[in-house]
């Protein structure tokens, strides 16, 4: 079992930032690789961006390339997901999930279905 616990969402104007943080607990998230999605009522969930278990591989959404970083620190089993010009469009709920295949170090996936276990979310509202 792992748990994860997001925080940092909130309302901000566009052109701003936000940092979310997702804190993992139970089986060491270290070893997985770990992924960031959202989510609007009415539409299906949608990745955002994915890190492998060393950090050393990421991927992104092509909407968020240049937007948007996810990092990891291991030592503290915690992912983030750093915001910047945040658009109207950006506006969801963002949860943070992870996969518990044991993948190389540079694994990571972005299809929603091979995460494991996934966060309550944190909202995310931007302001036009």
């Amino acid at each position: 079992q792992v748990q994860l616990v997001e925080s940092g969402g909130g309302l901000v104007q566009a052109g701003g930032s936000l940092r979310l943080s997702c804190a993992a607990s139970g089986r060491t998230s270290s070893n997985y690789a770990m992924g960031w999605f959202r989510q609007v009522p009415g539409k299906e969930r949608e990745f955002v961006a994915a890190i492998s278990k060393s950090g050393g591989t990421t991927s992104y959404a092509d909407s968020m390339k240049g937007r948007f970083t996810i990092s990891r620190d291991n030592a503290k089993n915690t992912v983030y997901l750093q915001m910047n010009s945040l658009k109207p469009e950006d506006t969801a709920l963002y949860y943070c999930a992870v996969d518990t295949y044991y993948g190389g170090s540079y694994y990571y996936t972005t299809r929603a279905s091979d995460y494991d276990y996934w966060g309550q979310g944190t909202q995310v509202t931007v302001s036009s």
